[in-house]
C-alpha cells in the first residue's frame, strides 16, 4: 500500500507557528529540494497566506503562486479554500467563486482542499464544481470536531453529500488536534467501507495525538496524510 504524503510546510506550518509570515524569498531556496521529494501534493497557498501577503508582507499572492509553480514543476501544488468565502471573511457570489478558481488554476494551482467552517455542503458546492470544471483536483473536506451533534453518522452523511456534489477525494481535517487514534480508525474504516473515494487525513499536533491518529488511519486504509 502506497500512502500519498501532502507536505504543508509552505502553508499550514508557518500559519500555525508564526502567523503566516514566511516570505517567498524564504521559500524559494528550498523549493528545488522539496520538488524532488516526490510528495503527492505540496500545500503552499490559500488559508491565511493571501491575506498575510497583502496585509503584512507587501507581497502579491499571485506572484507567489506563479513563482512556486515555476520552482516546483514536478509536484502538484495544493491550496486551502474556504468554500464560498474563498480566502476572505464573508461569502462571495457564485460568479466570483468561479472566476477566482479559474484564475488560481491558470496561475498554477492543482489541488483545492475546499472546506466550510460549519460543514455545510452548500457552502462548498460552487467552489468544488468550479474546480472540477477547470480540470483541477477537487477535495471536499470534513472539518472534524466533537459534540453531542457530531456522531459517526454526521460524517458519513456529509461524505455522501460531498460525493453527490462531485469531488475527486475527501479530506478529514483535524484542525484542532482532537481526533483520537481510536476515532481516526473508526472514521476512516467506515468511510472506506461504504464509499469508493480517495481519503486523506490532515492532523494538527496540538494535543500530541496526531502521530498515533495518522498511524491508525493508515492501518484503517487511508490513502493520504
Amino acid at each position: 500500500m502506497t500512502i500519498a504524503i501532502t507536505d504543508v510546510v509552505l502553508r499550514d506550518a508557518h500559519q500555525s507557528l508564526f502567523a503566516t509570515r514566511l516570505r517567498l524569498d524564504d521559500m524559494l531556496p528550498i523549493a528545488a529540494q522539496l520538488d524532488d521529494v516526490g510528495y503527492g501534493s505540496l500545500e503552499c497557498w490559500g488559508g491565511a497566506t493571501f491575506d498575510a501577503c497583502i496585509r503584512f508582507l507587501g507581497e502579491d499572492p499571485w506572484v507567489r503562486l506563479r513563482e512556486l509553480k515555476k520552482a516546483m514543476p514536478k509536484t502538484p501544488l495544493q491550496m486551502l479554500l474556504r468554500g464560498q468565502n474563498l480566502l476572505g471573511y464573508r461569502h462571495y457570489a457564485d460568479d466570483v467563486v468561479e472566476r477566482f478558481v479559474e484564475r488560481a488554476v491558470k496561475n498554477g494551482m492543482d489541488v483545492f482542499r475546499v472546506f466550510d467552517a460549519m460543514n455545510d455542503p452548500r457552502n462548498m458546492k460552487a467552489a468544488l464544481q468550479a474546480v472540477r470544471s477547470h480540470g483541477a483536483h477537487a477535495q471536499g473536506t470534513l472539518s472534524y470536531t466533537t459534540s453531542p451533534a457530531h456522531t459517526l453518522q454526521t460524517w458519513l452523511d456529509l461524505t455522501e453529500q460531498l460525493l453527490e456534489t462531485g469531488v475527486d477525494s475527501i479530506a478529514i481535517k483535524d484542525m484542532s488536534g482532537i481526533l483520537t487514534p481510536v476515532a481516526a480508525y473508526e472514521l476512516v474504516s467506515e468511510i472506506k467501507k461504504r464509499y469508493d473515494v480517495r481519503l486523506h487525513l490532515h492532523c494538527h499536533a496540538t494535543t500530541g495525538m496526531a502521530e498515533m491518529a495518522l498511524l491508525k488511519a493508515i492501518e484503517a486504509g487511508v490513502d493520504g496524510v
